[in-house]
């Protein structure tokens, strides 16, 4: 297949369990670069949590942060767009939430990502793993703070339920403008209606003249459905969840296993050909 750009979730697709990137993806990372093609991480992280990585992944360019609702410039700080929740749409979700299931926390990612504002509720239950980034980091505020400005991504958790549980209660509830997604993280994440991996990939490729058939996309959880959806070759990593699994071409190995070397040492070799 024609290969010109590669998109690519992290956790739990290109990271390794341990978050680390091993020396076979990092070559295969390399390679596909130095031919020319773009490789860009579309990540629900924000570009604090991108931070972490950049250096192992050689990501310094474009990137699509928070489940594509962001696209900004790793090196440059530059924005080509950003998609927020206005502040009605948030207090119409937590009152339409509240009553569906009482005990709801959330928090606020506002700032381009860079501020992260939650309940204290909700900070007392967040670990690094859950957001990639220290939850000394945030800033705790009233509900009504929380809910004031427009939010990149607006979250919801429950301090006493897991994912499914959480998910199966409120992921599936219809708000009007807002579109609920799950990354396999212990709450829902809600971002604009029309926002998410393959609207921001779209904008991208239609920004840098990239078709469709030309991307080639990786993912796991069910925020990378849309984009492997959409993408001319989807692969899926071993373990990845059903919606993925039902729209992907192949599946490789898993995220511990180097399956995105694998699909990508193999695509460069038919280039080559």
């Amino acid at each position: 297949m024609p290969l010109r750009l590669v998109a690519t979730d992290l956790d739990g697709t290109l990271l390794r369990s341990d978050l680390s990137v091993s020396a076979r993806t990092r070559a295969a990372l390399d390679a596909v670069r130095a031919a020319g093609i773009p490789v860009v991480p579309v990540t629900a992280r924000q570009p604090e949590g991108m931070r972490d990585v950049a250096e192992a992944t050689g990501f310094d360019g474009w990137a699509l942060c928070s489940n594509g609702a962001l696209g900004i410039h790793l090196g440059t700080g530059e924005v080509l767009f950003e998609s927020a929740i206005a502040p009605t749409a948030q207090r119409a979700l937590v009152t339409a939430l509240d009553a569906a299931v009482p005990g709801l926390v959330y928090a606020s990612v506002r700032d381009r990502g860079e501020t992260f504002l939650a309940e204290p509720a909700y900070a007392a239950t967040a670990t690094y793993a859950d957001h990639k980034r220290d939850p000394e980091s945030m800033t705790t505020g009233t509900r009504a703070a929380v809910l004031d400005r427009p939010s990149l991504k607006f979250i919801v958790r429950h301090p006493g339920m897991d994912a499914q549980t959480l998910w199966g209660l409120v992921g599936r509830l219809a708000v009007p403008g807002l579109h609920l997604t799950r990354s396999g993280a212990p709450f829902v994440e809600v971002q604009p209606e029309g926002a998410d991996k393959a609207s921001g990939l779209t904008r991208l490729c239609r920004e840098w003249g990239v078709a469709q058939q030309d991307v080639v996309a990786f993912g796991d959880a069910p925020n990378d459905a849309s984009m492997l959806a959409w993408a001319g070759h989807a692969v899926a990593v071993a373990g990845a969840c059903e919606e993925v699994l039902a729209v992907s071409d192949e599946v490789t190995a898993d995220n511990d296993d180097d399956g995105v070397a694998r699909v990508l040492e193999r695509l460069l070799d038919g280039a080559d050909a």
